[in-house]
Formats: structure tokens, sequence, C-alpha cells
């Protein structure tokens, strides 16, 4: 299953105490792929930074490496093209433009922004974490 994920989901998973922990053991251990672009590892970096400083946003980098380099399960691409899918938050539409670009499963996010994918003919869908949790990951 190769998935997008929001920053704030993916920061929020990091914590091991965190409702969504179990997303991040997964990506983790290979159980499901990821895919990112440039635009996205970036906000990564930034958000970590200004959430956790220099020091947690180069663990999560390190830890994205390490994850590519372990398991083969981050894919990285190139988007070419502006879907221009959210209107209400533009920013946003840098995951679904990754997400349509690598013919995503899911985009895992609590932010109500990515509504306009439902139904819009896409294959990539917005999921709640807890959602995809239940439903995806082993317990």
């Amino acid at each position: 299953m190769l998935v997008v994920v929001d920053t704030n989901v993916m920061i929020a998973s990091m914590a091991r105490q965190s409702s969504v922990a179990p997303l991040f053991r997964a990506i983790a251990k290979g159980e499901i792929s990821l895919v990112i672009s440039a635009g996205i590892v970036l906000e990564y970096e930034e958000i970590a930074a200004e959430r956790g400083g220099a020091a947690f946003a180069a663990r999560m980098m390190h830890w994205l490496s390490l994850v590519a380099a372990s398991w083969g399960t981050i894919q990285e691409v190139h988007p070419s093209y502006q879907f221009r899918v959210i209107s209400s938050d533009p920013d946003d539409n840098k995951f679904v433009d990754c997400a349509i670009t690598a013919d995503a499963d899911f985009i895992i996010t609590r932010d109500s922004d990515y509504a306009p994918l439902v139904g819009s003919g896409y294959k990539p869908q917005p999921i709640a974490p807890e959602e995809f949790i239940a439903r995806y990951l082993k317990p």
C-alpha cells in the first residue's frame, strides 16, 4: 500500500504515546510504503524544526533516510503537473500532486481541506490516521 502522510500526522506519529504511533512503526518496519516529494520533505523538516528544534528535525530526516535504505519503501516522486485540487489551502496541493503522480492509495491526514479529493475521480483519497490504522495495520 502506497501512502502520502500529511506533515502534522507524520510528526504526531513519531511520539511513542501518540494514538497514531502505529503508523510510524508500520513505516519504520517497511509494512507500508511512503511516497514523498522534495516539497514534502522540506515541509517535514521545516515544521519539525519549528515544533521540536533542529535536533528533532535532523532525527526525522535521518529516520526517513534509514527507512529508505533499509526497506526501500520510501518512494520519491517529482510531480511535473500541479492539479490544484485544494483551493482552501493551496500549500496542501504538494501532497495531492505527489499522491496523484505516484498513484498512491491514500493521503493520511486529519485536515478537512482534502475533502475535494473525495469522489473527485482521483485514486488517492484522504483518510484519517485512526481510520487507516484500524483498517489496515496489524494490532
